[in-house]
């Protein structure tokens, strides 16, 4: 029950900023037993202090039609001076500052929107709106219809809310809880109107960091952990930030439940522990350090002072991080992977500060859950709520354990394909497919499978594996008897339930998961699929909370194919990745049927925090692609320069608009948002983007092995290894230039078809969901120079031409754009050169005609640096000297070749002439004439 408490998540889009305070939605009381008299609704302002209501209206929806049955306007209200303020009937206590009849709160299916704006604009019987909208929480019973309508508008990617009556004997209401930073949700409780919610936490890990003391002194620091259950002989690691490294390791023994107070020498404080001696400095951060602590399974022996982090997975694991400075991003990457070290104020050097885990998230590896309080040691934490608003996010591994992780191989079984309904009564080719991303043939051993039941979240079927083997290509069969090929376990008809139920892969090697933890098990998860049929997408959450949180069940469409269809793994290979399954046919022990990847699909604009241009710049990417293009399959990858790997792997989930754009950025306009970053932006300043498509990695994408599914890539960096991998011609980068243009600037495409060259690429301002700004001709300056070979002195005066290839007219462009570009930093690149001829003689570049210009700004810097530079280094285009040095050597070229052709022709001439002559001086051979009669003429006397 505690898995599906946390799980109903009713996470609110609104306040982007975690630290400002707000107002929320904090608890809501619909259905009283018998009749509905002490119904409420319960407002509270973040800042825990009174606040003006002016501008906000409470609006009630009924879930049948969708409309406004109540409309509550706050203006002249405030919150008391805890920051409650409560709405409901009289016999509510304290009593409600806004009376409501007994029964007004519906039961659900139904929807209470807190709206900020213009009161007048809400009336009853208005439609459902999200103009305005501040909080919301979409509700219904068991009993009642569906409210995924609501939900969809008004907390979309959260599902309705179930106020499960049979929780409390009395009554219950929902009340909001604090899980972790900005994330919220929504418990079951006893109502506790204008108090603050005894929010619980459902068990996580066995042994969690309870709270901790930092700084004031040697003696001063201890940690409290908080044993669920007795555990196996564990170690406390303290580890340097900046070097990933052990500073201190000592061996716990938790022999009971409850919590477990480890003290320092002369602290006053009664322990359960003391620490042994050695190097406790992590416990007293300055503001250039930053530190971690750490509880592993194990002894000391394995953890040794000065030794790395160890690629283990610890139970838990608190990193900080002082005000100047930043952890190694081995150290978070390996303790809490996808999170945000938690951020010391420079006051922990002028006094010490306690920090008790006080968020209500059940996952562990998280400083977030982590806020300053007041000490309490082996005592319950005193928490309060911190000032922060809900946001938009999807519950990091929600109420599951992280997957083991074998750091050995890096990869681990996967569900590949499941087929739970065939068509026909006899169900009898039924299956599911194991696969072992090596490829191979792989041992089984130890690796359980269990078919969950969607209506009581029970496995119904345990399947243990140990024994098998996959095939050599690394798949394994489970189905009907009926199923061709024969699989390697074979089940009777009609096994597999068709929906809503589950299919879990486990790897356990103490018996069957089912007796290792109550509820559906999460220790040894490997991956699952929860999936449902047509008309039950309300039921199986439990397993979607447990198993898969935050995604949606999988619809196997039986509409999909006339004959037979499946849910196939396609899109990536990441565990627990509901998205990575596509309805196709099935292909039971073969290479499954994907869809091709989208068509025309292009990076078409990159933008980075970095490329600062005195002016506030977003981190995004914008793709474009033909309209309406579905974008599924696709991963957005990103690199930064120096780090050897992908920073970042962003699976795209949605379709490009009907202009063809889809933005992923945390803006307003975005698509797509960026996930939680632990550190740095989303986009570096020196980097690439790629996009690619097919099998990937579980966290390594767009690597040369697997360099066929590069479908775009834009490198913005003089990493060569970078280059190497991700640029399709010649290894050119792109850089970005911050003098060409005014205001925010981006990487911009100018051509729409050309893939992974930077040829069509050029700095420009940004232009999120409309036409890039690309060099014009209306913009153009005219060039005329001729860039002399390398001097006598050896000293390069310009571009050595004297190698290029007449046919390589991209290569002149780049080459001769580059050089432009350091020459006057104006934003040149090889798009600005196309109506310019480049030509190449003995060395002697020549560069004529107009250079293209986005902006009359950027012709005037062409301009300006043309007549500041020109003496300088170019000489004055074609200068004097140049032109008499390269036409003389012309003309002496012509004066020779001209004289020996008329030498030529003056000894032709004599011959001729000579020939003539000679044969007049000779006499007449009689003997050798033909006598003609007819023509001889007669004698004359």
């Amino acid at each position: 029950m505690a898995a599906f408490l946390v799980g109903f998540v009713a996470l609110l889009q609104i306040v982007p900023v975690i630290s400002e305070s707000c107002l929320i939605i904090s608890e809501v009381n619909a259905d009283n037993p018998k009749l509905d008299t002490t119904e409420f609704v319960e407002l509270y302002h973040t800042s825990g202090k009174a606040a003006s209501l002016d501008g906000y209206t409470l609006v009630f929806y009924n879930g049948n039609g969708n409309v406004a049955y109540k409309v509550l306007n706050l203006s002249g209200h405030t919150t008391d001076a805890r920051g409650f303020f409560l709405v409901g009937s009289a016999e509510v206590q304290p009593k409600p500052a806004i009376i409501l009849p007994p029964n007004t709160v519906q039961n659900g299916p139904d929807a209470i929107v807190l709206y900020q704006g213009n009161t007048e604009r809400y009336s009853e019987k208005m439609n459902i709106t999200t103009v305005g909208l501040m909080d919301a929480i979409v509700y219904s019973t068991r009993q009642s219809m569906d409210a995924e309508f609501m939900a969809d508008i008004l907390t979309p990617g959260s599902p309705a809310f179930i106020e499960d009556d049979s929780v409390h004997k009395s009554d219950e209401s929902m009340e909001r809880c604090w899980l972790s930073s900005g994330s919220w949700t929504f418990q079951v409780g006893l109502p506790s109107p204008g108090q603050h919610n005894q929010c619980h936490s459902s068990n996580g890990t066995a042994v969690q960091i309870s709270e901790l003391r930092l700084g004031e002194g040697q003696t001063e620091g201890f940690v409290e952990l908080s044993i669920s259950k007795p555990a196996d002989p564990l170690v406390l690691v303290l580890l340097d930030g900046r070097t990933a490294t052990v500073t201190f390791s000592m061996d716990i023994n938790a022999p009971k439940e409850g919590l477990l107070l480890i003290t320092s020498k002369g602290s006053g404080l009664k322990g359960d522990l003391m620490f042994s001696s050695g190097n406790l400095s992590i416990l007293k951060p300055q503001g250039a350090s930053s530190g971690a602590l750490a509880v592993y399974a194990g002894r000391t022996t394995d953890f040794t002072i000065g030794s790395a982090v160890s690629p283990l997975e610890p139970l838990d694991s608190f990193v900080y991080a002082g005000p100047d400075a930043t952890p190694s991003a081995n150290l978070t990457e390996t303790l809490i992977p996808g999170r945000d070290a938690f951020q010391l104020s420079s006051s922990v050097e002028l006094g010490g500060i306690t920090l008790s885990r006080c968020g209500t998230a059940s996952w562990s590896r998280d400083p977030g859950v982590f806020i300053k309080t007041v000490q309490t040691p082996g005592k319950a934490n005193h928490c309060l709520w911190p000032e922060s608003c809900p946001k938009k996010s999807v519950i990091p591994e929600g109420t599951a354990a992280p997957p083991p992780w074998d750091p050995a191989s890096q990869q681990d079984f996967l569900l590949n394909e499941v087929n739970a309904d065939i068509p026909g009564a006899e169900e009898d080719a039924e299956f599911i497919e194991i696969w072992h991303p090596t490829g191979r043939r792989m041992s089984l051993d130890g690796i359980w499978l269990l078919l969950f039941n969607g209506h009581n979240s029970k496995p119904y079927r345990e399947i243990s594996l140990t024994g098998y083997f996959t095939d050599t290509r690394g798949y394994f069969l489970v189905g009907s008897d009926g199923l061709v090929p024969k699989p390697s376990i074979q089940l009777p008809p009609n096994t597999i339930q068709n929906g809503p139920d589950a299919v879990a892969l486990y790897r356990s090697t103490r018996g069957p998961p089912s007796t290792l933890s109550p509820g559906i098990p999460a220790e040894g998860l490997l991956d699952a699929v929860v999936y449902r049929r047509p008309g039950s997408d309300k039921e199986a959450r439990d397993l979607s909370d447990a198993l898969t949180p935050g995604q949606l069940p999988l619809l196997e469409d039986p509409t999909f194919h006339v004959e037979d269809e499946s849910l196939s793994r396609c899109n990536s290979r990441r565990p627990f990745d509901l998205l990575s399954f596509v309805v196709t046919s099935p292909t039971p022990l073969q290479k499954n049927v994907c869809p091709d990847p989208p068509v025309g699909v292009v990076i078409n604009e990159i933008s980075s925090t970095e490329w600062s241009n005195h002016s506030q710049q977003q981190n995004f990417v914008e793709l474009h692609a033909p309209p309406m293009t579905k974008l599924q399959g696709l991963v957005l990858v990103v690199f930064e320069e120096g780090h050897g790997g992908e920073t970042l792997a962003v699976p795209l989930t949605g379709s490009a608009d009907q202009d063809g754009y889809y933005l992923i950025g945390n803006g307003t306009n975005a698509d797509q948002a960026w996930p939680l970053r632990r550190n740095g932006a989303a986009v570096p300043g020196c980097g690439a983007v790629a996009l690619c498509y097919g099998s990937l990695r579980y966290s390594r994408v767009c690597q040369p092995e697997t360099n066929s599914s590069i479908i775009d890539a834009v490198a913005f960096t003089k990493d060569q290894k970078l280059l190497s991998i991700l640029a399709a011609s010649s290894g050119w980068q792109v850089m970005p230039t911050l003098r060409s243009a005014e205001g925010p600037l981006s990487l911009s495409r100018c051509s729409c078809c050309e893939a992974r060259t930077p040829l069509v690429w050029t700095t420009s301002i940004q232009t999120p969901h409309l036409s890039n700004l690309c060099p014009s001709s209306n913009f153009s300056s005219s060039v005329a120079l001729c860039l002399g070979p390398p001097g006598s002195d050896g000293e390069q005066h310009s571009l050595n031409c004297s190698g290029w290839r007449t046919d390589n007219s991209s290569r002149r462009e780049v080459e001769v754009a580059m050089y432009l570009e350091n020459w006057c930093h104006c934003g040149i690149s090889a798009l600005h050169l196309r109506e310019v001829n480049i030509s190449c003689v003995e060395g002697w570049l020549s560069v004529q005609g107009s250079i293209r210009a986005l902006s009359a700004r950027q012709r005037e810097l062409i301009q300006q640096a043309s007549r500041e530079y020109r003496s300088q280094a170019l000489g004055e285009g074609c200068s004097n000297h140049t032109v008499h040095k390269s036409v003389g050597e012309r003309s002496a070229l012509g004066w020779q070749i001209g004289l020996v052709v008329g030498t030529l022709l003056l000894l032709g001439l004599g011959a001729a002439l000579f020939a003539y002559f000679y044969k007049k001086r000779q006499p007449r051979d009689y003997f050798s004439m033909e006598l003609n009669e007819n023509e001889e003429e007669p004698d004359q006397l």
